[in-house]
């Protein structure tokens, strides 16, 4: 990858972070105070949770494009994108998710799948805190890889 091209992506993954935080800043501000009897609150939270793995998801479309220049238009798309984003492809870019990240975020995927077709299902606090926890924890986590991920790039300049 060329310094322009390593500039382009900088941007364009630091355009995206500012979307995701800007997301789990709302998630955050969202999930204060919640409890089982507020269904208003918990459908919130919900929409913050999956408003939050979609701009992840974003972030790792956009690496995929600047790298493998295709994202394959299956019915499973979603989890393989996620999965590539664990290797490392030898001579083209390092990994950018590590097995830790790539769990919780696995898992945000489902319940973002879960969120879109599950028409007519109230929630409740019991399906939201384990995926509230996961969004949580894999912040700084993914954070801290995007940083790595990006200075891999550019020792390899």
């Amino acid at each position: 990858m060329d310094s322009n091209q390593l500039a382009l992506l900088q941007a364009d993954i630091k355009s995206q972070q500012e979307t995701i935080n800007r997301v789990f800043t709302m998630l955050e501000n969202r999930a204060q105070n919640l409890t089982p009897d507020k269904i208003e609150k918990l459908e919130s939270v919900a929409y913050q949770i999956h408003n939050f793995y979609c701009a992840v998801e974003e972030l790792l479309k956009i690496v995929a494009i600047y790298f493998e220049n295709n994202i394959s238009d299956t019915a499973q798309w979603h989890s393989l994108l996620l999965k590539r984003m664990t290797q490392p492809v030898v001579g083209v870019r390092p990994a950018l998710l590590s097995w830790e990240s790539y769990e919780k975020l696995n898992s945000l995927r489902a319940f973002r799948h879960f969120f879109r077709h599950a028409y007519g299902i109230l929630l409740d606090l019991s399906q939201l805190e384990p995926n509230l926890d996961k969004s949580l924890a894999v912040k700084p986590i993914l954070d801290q890889e995007i940083l790595d991920f990006l200075e891999l790039l550019k020792t390899d300049l």
